[in-house]
């Protein structure tokens, strides 16, 4: 079974001056602006890092809930953030690092049943192993 989904992005003009839209297959985003401001200067807007962190943040999510419910666990609540790292490099840029911060409520897991659950999840979501960059993790069980 293959699955595909598709985002799209429109550019018009220079690096610095120039503007482009964003979009996704499903109309969560739609011709939403991004450019070098919004980029490196922290301007309203998008940008290729934080929709690299909610994807990744997201299958992190999904993977956990899955592997949890292997393990006879159900969680009443998983939030994640994932923080993408970009620094310029030689050579240019790059996405070096990513973290994700874990908090979970899951009734019946200890801290490191969670913790090991969490990892498994890290190393087997499917956008984890799309990227070369650190990928690190803090999981931290509530109650």
């Amino acid at each position: 079974m293959t699955i595909k989904k598709f985002g799209t992005a429109h550019w018009e003009g220079t690096i610095k001056e120039g503007k482009g839209l964003i979009s996704t297959e499903s109309g969560a985003l739609k011709d939403q602006p991004y450019g070098f401001n919004t980029r490196f200067e922290g301007k309203p807007g998008s940008n290729p890092e934080e929709l690299i962190g909610a994807a990744h943040a997201a299958c992190f999510t999904m993977a956990l809930s899955l592997i949890l419910g292997e393990a006879g666990l159900t969680a009443t609540a998983l939030d994640t953030k994932a923080t993408v790292s970009l620094e310029k490099q030689e050579g240019g840029f790059a996405i070096p690092a990513i973290h994700l911060a874990l908090t979970g409520t899951v009734p019946g897991a200890t801290q490191e049943q969670f913790a090991e659950l969490a990892g498994k999840a890290k190393a087997g979501c499917p956008v984890s192993k799309l990227f070369k960059a650190d990928i690190t993790l803090d999981a931290t069980l509530n109650g």
